[in-house]
């Protein structure tokens, strides 16, 4: 009888992300609707982590032409000027300028009802550093934005 149990412990550990020494806190999810508001103010993820995936959700009904949004990950340092720099960019772009190396990882602009998913690998991170997640759709970075940390 102890060898389901051992069985059924793994799969509880590997489906958790345990096993593998990753907590589930490698996996994010957020979201925002059609206002200028992600649901979270803040996201985390371990020190432990190698890979991230971060999994965005637009709740709302607008199309993304009208309210559309994204979620982009950079140094605190540089998120005002790729959001200006994506303005110049425009909507054709996702509002992020080409190649820009200070974008950490980025998702594609998505209207209501849609989801988008972006992986990116954590050890270009560092806990010395100050991240931010932000829309860069035009206007929205200075209302949607906040911390990203990176937690022991």
């Amino acid at each position: 009888m102890r060898f389901p149990i051992i069985i059924f412990s793994l799969l509880l550990l590997v489906s958790f992300g345990y096993a593998d020494g990753h907590g589930e806190s490698c996996n994010l999810e957020i979201a925002a609707g059609d206002t200028l508001k992600f649901d979270k103010t803040e996201l985390q993820i371990s020190s432990s982590c190698e890979k991230v995936t971060v999994t965005f959700a637009h709740t709302g009904k607008l199309p993304a032409t009208v309210m559309g949004h994204n979620w982009v990950l950079s140094k605190t340092a540089d998120v005002k000027l790729i959001a200006s720099d994506g303005l110049t960019a425009g909507a054709s772009s996702g509002y992020i300028k080409a190649g820009d190396e200070r974008v950490i990882a980025a998702t594609d602009i998505i209207g209501g009802g849609q989801t988008t998913t972006v992986s990116f690998g954590a050890g270009q991170l560092s806990s010395a550093e100050s991240y931010t997640f932000f829309c860069s759709f035009a206007g929205h970075s200075f209302m949607m934005a906040g911390p990203f940390k990176i937690v022991n």
